[in-house]
């Protein structure tokens, strides 16, 4: 019996090394896609977003590999620079709400009214309709970028808090943190010294994780005309314009920008979970 688990042990560490170099490669992989995608955003130039009616309605082409519009406008163009405004919408709105995460989930150390609060906080939108909160909030903040990014912070901020919310329980009565309280150190120092960083590998995970779902519902409720204005070339203004050509046999406008989305939301997600299998040793260690 010993001899069987001296033979597997060693087998299960070459394979937990191998799932680990396995999540490095294709999160080094999505990461140089994502910045050849992001970047390029800033090096194409705005002529192809001008009005060139001699090329209105072109089919994919070598010149134009995406087509053109009912204006001349380059998809190729709109869609890349949608793209890169997606991203940046993402950017900050997850961010925005990664940090409204954390700062409620640490609320737990100070005070269990508090922590109730932030509970009945979390079933709050965790029960509210996700799109029909998102439309509500920037509907009432007048839309444009400003009211997308404040919407979709304030609306997926509640699973990274529960998720933070569990690891500090567990923190809180661990011997190390009971020390430091009968030491006289406060719950500020604890939280900055003992708590912060041991969250900080999840934080990170959750905040990328976010991007997709940020990026999604930007591009959802500036289609159904909630979010972003017409005038910015952003992803959700490009599929709601196509839906009055698509009968018109005009299927490259909706196809390629909304292709490219699903790839820049799939290697967001991809990159999300292969970095949790490299930052969790026990994901890490599943094969």
């Amino acid at each position: 019996m010993s001899r069987t688990i001296a033979k597997y042990l060693p087998l299960k560490r070459f394979k937990s090394r191998n799932r680990r170099k396995h999540a490095l490669v294709i999160s080094g992989v999505a990461s140089v896609f994502l910045l050849m995608l992001i970047g390029s955003g800033f090096f194409l130039g705005t002529e192809g977003l001008a009005v060139n009616f001699k090329e209105a309605n072109n089919a994919p082409s070598i010149q134009h590999p995406f087509g053109t519009d009912w204006l001349g406008r380059d998809m190729f163009v709109r869609t890349i620079k949608g793209l890169t405004l997606s991203f940046w919408v993402g950017l900050l709105a997850a961010f925005a709400s990664a940090i409204i995460a954390l700062a409620l989930s640490l609320l737990l150390l100070l005070s269990k009214t508090l922590d109730n609060l932030v509970t009945g906080l979390i079933d709050l939108f965790l029960g509210l309709p996700h799109i029909v909160a998102l439309i509500l909030i920037s509907f009432m903040l007048g839309g444009g970028l400003k009211g997308v990014i404040i919407a979709i912070a304030l609306t997926h901020w509640p699973r990274l808090a529960r998720l933070l919310r569990a690891e500090i329980m567990q923190l809180k009565n661990a011997d190390y943190i009971a020390v430091s309280r009968n030491l006289g150190k406060s719950w500020f120092w604890i939280a900055r010294n003992h708590v912060l960083p041991h969250l900080i590998p999840q934080l990170f995970i959750g905040f990328v994780l976010m991007f997709p779902h940020a990026i999604l519902h930007e591009a959802a409720i500036t289609f159904l005309g909630f979010g972003l204005s017409s005038e910015q070339p952003a992803i959700g203004v490009i599929l709601s314009e196509a839906m009055n050509y698509l009968s018109s046999g005009m299927w490259w406008l909706a196809l390629f920008p909304g292709l490219m989305l699903l790839l820049m939301v799939g290697v967001f997600d991809s990159l999300g979970r292969n970095l949790r299998d490299v930052f969790d040793p026990y994901k890490g260690q599943k094969y």
